[in-house]
């Protein structure tokens, strides 16, 4: 009797490509169809599974991984900003910029300034900073007034 072959779930696949944002964050060649090719799936699938299973898109959480990054060398490096957006993988320093201010709240030179005066005033275990300074997106403009147009 001939062995059939079955292939993984499609969790695993989008667990693989999870893993490998996670890895290669700083590529920045990395990008969404690069993770779909990486999963065997198209793109527009690819992206609507992830963000299911993950509650982000795939871009989403690319972003998310590099800005984590970005903040860490801020905070632990004396990289200049410029050597940091190169570090995790953004080409140009105008998006990387606003990005972390889109993600994070603040631009990074003044996110710095403020991180750096935080540790000075106490030391909090890492696994708490990174629980509490996990960059979460805000909500878009657009989202914002559809959002009162259909409420």
């Amino acid at each position: 009797m001939a062995a059939t072959v079955t292939s993984p779930p499609p969790a695993r696949h989008l667990l693989r490509a999870r893993d490998h944002v996670d890895a290669r964050y700083a590529d920045p060649a990395l990008d969404v169809p690069a993770l779909a090719r990486r999963a065997h799936v198209s793109t527009a699938h690819f992206s609507r599974c992830f963000k299911q299973t993950f509650g982000e898109t795939p871009h989403q959480y690319l972003q998310t991984r590099r800005i984590e990054r970005a903040q860490d060398l801020l905070r632990l490096t004396e990289l200049t900003v410029s050597e940091v957006c190169l570090a995790v993988g953004y080409t140009s320093l105008g998006s990387f910029s606003a990005t972390f201010k889109r993600t994070v709240g603040l631009s990074p030179t003044v996110w710095r300034e403020q991180a750096r005066e935080e540790a000075l005033v106490g030391r909090v275990p890492m696994c708490f900073r990174r629980e509490w300074g996990r960059p979460t997106p805000k909500p878009s403009r657009f989202r914002e007034a559809a959002g009162a147009e259909l409420g």
